[in-house]
């Protein structure tokens, strides 16, 4: 998001009025992105796409693939660049989860793929979805353990924020093709281009940590042969509870505390994280929610105040 910066450290005013690939001069973004794209490219990013999204104020830039520590140096990178330039801007620039109610949330939608030498490893043209049985088994891995690997991809009380239904962020535990209500899909591209959108983690997380989870689930899924099940192509957020209950489809964690409980519970995901970094991510995950939880938030005194 670019905001205004107004006289506040924390104002949400959108920087424009545009909306999904609008273009100027609504999208009034237009400059400063082709000045961070061009920063990017300057320092070896190849920039597939740059384009304002569904909120006010929202923008997304992608960049191609790479190796996994390359690519998280690189969500670091990009980060930093971004807020730089729009500070120069006169704009504050975020990657909080959810900073507008009633808006579109951020996501970083995580595309994975395994290689052997040059052959992509999730191809097979002999299957329905053309994909291997690697691949199927990766996704199972991620579907057994995607609830731990929230409390590593949405590691704020924000992040929960973004995880509800009707923002095209995933709640519900399903994989499928190009259905963007499933939580893992696969996009159209085959051959070299064949592999594996996981859609909730967000722009808050440690990437570093982040894919090293999401790897440790997926192999965990090869190494154990993990049936996915079915993909899930209908519209799950159009699905009552009896339905979604019925096909035994589970949700991701609604709060930071549950991710956290799911957490301590997989040891394939605190073996991958450490037995060091996984408390740690434990004791910071309950200070920040214990300290939510006793705060007086400005929702409590406009619902309350005058009721009781």
């Amino acid at each position: 998001f670019l905001f205004e910066k107004g006289n506040g450290g924390s104002a949400t005013t959108p920087h424009d009025f545009g909306g999904y690939f609008d273009l100027g001069p609504v999208d009034l973004a237009e400059d400063v992105r082709r000045e961070i794209t061009r920063a990017l490219i300057k320092m070896g990013f190849t920039i597939e796409a740059s384009h304002h999204e569904v909120a006010r104020g929202q923008h997304e830039i992608d960049f191609v693939y790479d190796d996994a520590i390359k690519n998280a140096d690189k969500v670091v990178t990009f980060k930093y660049v971004t807020k730089t330039i729009a500070m120069r801007q006169g704009l504050r620039a975020t990657f909080m989860p959810k900073p507008v109610y009633g808006a579109a949330g951020s996501g970083m939608h995580v595309n994975i793929s395994l290689f052997r030498g040059l052959e992509n490893a999730f191809y097979d043209p002999e299957t329905p979805l053309n994909i291997s049985d690697l691949a199927r088994f990766f996704v199972g891995g991620l579907i057994e353990h995607a609830s731990a690997i929230t409390a590593i991809a949405n590691p704020l009380i924000n992040s929960y924020k973004r995880l509800v239904s009707g923002f095209e962020a995933p709640v519900y535990i399903t994989w499928s093709g190009p259905n963007r209500s499933s939580l893992i899909r696969i996009p159209s591209g085959r051959g070299l281009s064949t592999r594996l959108e996981f859609r909730s983690p967000d722009t808050s997380c440690n990437p570093y940590l982040t894919f090293a989870v999401v790897l440790a689930a997926g192999l965990d899924g090869i190494k154990r042969g993990i049936d996915p099940g079915d993909p899930v192509d209908l519209n799950v957020y159009h699905l009552t509870a009896a339905e979604r209950k019925s096909l035994g489809i589970q949700t991701l964690p609604s709060n930071l505390k549950e991710a956290l409980d799911h957490l301590e519970g997989d040891k394939v995901i605190r073996e991958a994280l450490g037995e060091h970094v996984y408390e740690n991510v434990m004791r910071l995950g309950m200070l920040e929610w214990e300290e939510y939880n006793k705060f007086v938030h400005p929702w409590e005194i406009d619902r309350y105040i005058n009721t009781y």
